[in-house]
């Protein structure tokens, strides 16, 4: 018999401070990023902010309101959302 473990980290729970993006996994870590990670949360309101659906067995969130998507994978690595082209400042 070959059994396969999923080691992927997956998300359970999610939450949104006025300063934090927090995922609470599976394994019971608990890991945050920077609201200012993603412009689309940062610009947000409140309610657009709390409407969120956890995504793909866990592995990520997805903000309908706003067009965002956030992986756990990415909050791990530390990957920030790329600002939009309208906020990119030409050097």
């Amino acid at each position: 018999m070959n059994t396969v473990a999923n080691n992927e980290p997956r998300m359970i729970a999610m939450s949104i401070t006025e300063d934090l993006i927090i995922a609470e996994l599976s394994d019971g870590r608990t890991i945050g990023v920077p609201l200012a990670w993603s412009w689309r949360l940062s610009e947000a309101t409140p309610e657009q902010r709390k409407n969120f659906e956890i995504i793909g067995n866990g592995e990520g969130a997805h903000w309908p309101d706003v067009d965002e998507d956030i992986s756990v994978r990415g909050m791990l690595s530390g990957v920030p959302a790329r600002p939009s082209k309208k906020q990119a400042t030409p050097s």
